[in-house]
């Protein structure tokens, strides 16, 4: 058993706020980097061999401290890890040297085909046993920790044996690796399957949380003419994903905060404007402690 993660200093990212860094913000953050504490991209956008990406990235990683968040790794799928993406992520990893990499408890491709999604994966203890050896695989090839998103989710797995946020920290334990919470994503999935957030949080080890995730969610109709909420990234943070912010700082202490904006993406004043508004909903909440 790996040894247990402190829960502080998990990542090495700033206990501040931090956004998912745009190519048409780039320009004016590079000339006053100040407003936001860190940023986030994505590992698929930087794996090139060279030319004007890799300087962009190598400017981000000058400026602030950096979290790249990944997409493609594919941890829960059934086939083995695609031992070339693993090249390509080390590559980048070792040439930028992010205080954080994170990614997703999903699978992506199957058979040799990338999905461009993010699907679900069954909680039972065969995905289990396959996610810790893609994480231990994973960790010692990259030679540093994940930290690994809970997912936002639209269908439940009759074949599901595990809580998802035991399950979350059964990896944690077994892998030593960190945890990234997604408070939208849980919204989105607590609404869809009608859980119950604080039962939720009870059972998931928020000691090991090195990065919280917020974005913005929309509300569609499925099929069948029942309400679904969709993790849109694509509109503000909703006032549910400040409340969830709020009790999970007073119950675990501040942690890096992130913003995801990936559609509809606003002028840069106006993100920066959710920043402030994070910073003083994340100040609010640390005044209050644990009953």
């Amino acid at each position: 058993m790996k040894e247990p993660i402190p829960s502080s200093g998990l990542a090495g990212l700033p206990l501040g706020v931090g956004i998912g860094l745009k190519r048409e913000h780039c320009q004016a953050l590079l000339a006053d980097p100040s407003p936001v504490d860190f940023v986030e991209v994505h590992a698929e956008n930087f794996m090139s061999d060279g030319g004007p990406n890799l300087v962009l990235l190598d400017r981000i990683a000058e400026t602030w401290p950096l979290s790249i968040h990944g997409v493609a790794l594919s941890l829960g799928g059934e086939a083995p890890l695609d031992l070339d993406h693993l090249k390509r992520l080390r590559r980048l990893l070792d040439r930028a040297q992010p205080a954080s990499f994170s990614e997703h408890l999903a699978w992506s491709s199957h058979d040799g085909v990338y999905f461009n999604d993010l699907l679900p994966v069954v909680y039972d203890t065969v995905t289990l046993g396959r996610v810790i050896d893609h994480i231990d695989l994973a960790q010692g090839y990259l030679g540093r920790r994940i930290l690994l998103e809970n997912p936002s989710t639209y269908v439940e797995y009759g074949r599901s044996t595990w809580h998802e946020a035991e399950f979350l920290g059964e990896i944690a334990r077994k892998t030593g690796c960190g945890l990234l919470l997604d408070l939208n994503n849980l919204y989105v999935s607590s609404q869809n399957h009608g859980w119950e957030i604080g039962d939720w949080l009870n059972r998931y080890p928020l000691g090991r949380v090195g990065e919280i995730h917020l974005a913005g969610h929309e509300g569609v109709v499925d099929e069948a003419g029942q309400p679904l909420l969709i993790d849109s990234h694509g509109d503000q943070i909703a006032e549910p994903v400040y409340d969830l912010l709020a009790q999970v700082t007073a119950l675990a202490g501040p942690r890096p905060v992130l913003i995801e904006r990936d559609n509809n993406v606003p002028p840069l004043g106006d993100l920066l404007q959710e920043v402030m508004l994070v910073r003083n909903f994340q100040a609010c909440a640390a005044r209050f402690e644990v009953a």
